[in-house]
């Protein structure tokens, strides 16, 4: 099956339950689910007995001689180098399994309160073998339209939590956090602040949540004046940091949870007339092309975005087989690129 889904769509049990309930594993039974002969009679009588019993719905292994070929990539903007980043990724892996890639901006776009639908129509009328969501927030009718038309599905970085079962494919971003504050701390910051993304977006979320425990892991008494939220717009960012430089004791370093909010950050503090990293440093998240542009260049934790979304079609694929993948939630690691916007604090 695609996903145990939304919960106004009776999902039934996963293939892992069905494992459990037979006594192999996962590989086994789906070799089973799939037809593979590689399977002993006794253990291949047992899964079925199991898949019978549970309910297991089996989905119909994807024929590529009847299938589109083609598998929609809807993304939240066309307009930035995140999604060239994430077009790039999906574009190689798609290339390599086969398959043509039909790119669509925004599904979650409303009209009179109710969700659009143009894009699910159109979803339906190109015959697509499966959806690709990036950055996508997704409603519940939405997910239920899909669970519905059985259309294999990932998402790519989520806005929200996703319902229990969607696949999805992320950054570590906690670790991420982690890694920008604790590169500022090593510096010897005490006075660190973070310009957040929204406060409900889980990237965002777990961002700040990172920065928190490695202050707190640090000894560092965390002041909650210190954490400004700029909803990842750069003049959002711009303004939020003259906030920080406003108060009694301003910062030394600011963590951006984006490079595109760093950008408004480097505004405010020249409009400050305080130099990077002579006066203040600055830390952002993304390490998109922009980061090596600004002068001076940007220190920023890299995501790997073209990977998100190479891992992304893939496992898509592998859905459109009929296979489920073991884990709902894939995270690749993030890490430290340090540039010349970060330095130990004036004396």
């Amino acid at each position: 099956m695609v996903r145990t889904g939304s919960a106004s769509v009776a999902a039934g049990p996963t293939l892992a339950v069905v494992a459990r309930e037979a006594g192999v594993s996962v590989p086994t039974a789906s070799k089973v689910v799939n037809g593979r002969e590689d399977v002993a009679p006794e253990t291949r009588r047992r899964v079925t007995e199991a898949l019978d019993r549970l309910g297991y719905v089996r989905r119909p292994r994807f024929d590529a001689a009847k299938a589109s070929g083609l598998v929609d990539l809807v993304v939240h903007s066309l307009e930035t180098s995140w999604s060239g980043a994430v077009l790039h990724g999906v574009e190689a892996a798609a290339h390599d399994a086969g398959l043509e890639v039909v790119v669509s901006a925004g599904p979650n776009r409303t009209r009179v309160g109710r969700p659009e639908r143009g894009w699910l129509d159109k979803i339906t009328a190109r015959g697509s073998s499966g959806v690709l969501f990036n950055l996508a927030e997704l409603t519940s009718s939405q997910y239920g339209w899909l669970d519905q038309h059985r259309i294999p599905y990932v998402l790519i970085d989520p806005v929200l939590e996703p319902p229990p079962g969607v696949v999805s494919v992320g950054a570590a971003n906690w670790q991420g956090g982690v890694t920008a504050t604790e590169h500022l701390l090593a510096l010897g910051h005490e006075r660190i602040a973070v310009v957040a993304g929204h406060q409900r977006r889980m990237c965002s979320s777990a961002r700040v949540a990172g920065y928190r425990s490695a202050l707190a892991a640090a000894g560092i008494r965390q002041r909650p004046e210190y954490v400004r939220h700029a909803g990842f717009d750069e003049s959002a960012a711009h303004r939020r940091t003259l906030e920080l430089l406003d108060l009694p004791e301003p910062p030394t370093a600011v963590f951006a949870c984006s490079d595109r909010m760093a950008l408004g950050v480097f505004e405010a503090l020249a409009e400050r007339g305080l130099r990077v990293p002579d006066d203040i440093s600055v830390v952002g998240f993304d390490d998109l092309p922009e980061a090596g542009w600004t002068t001076p260049a940007l220190t920023t934790v890299r995501q790997p975005l073209s990977e998100m979304a190479a891992t992304a079609l893939r496992l898509l694929v592998r859905m459109m087989e009929g296979d489920r993948p073991e884990s709902t939630r894939t995270e690749l690691s993030t890490r430290l690129v340090e540039r010349a916007s970060t330095a130990p604090p004036a004396d």
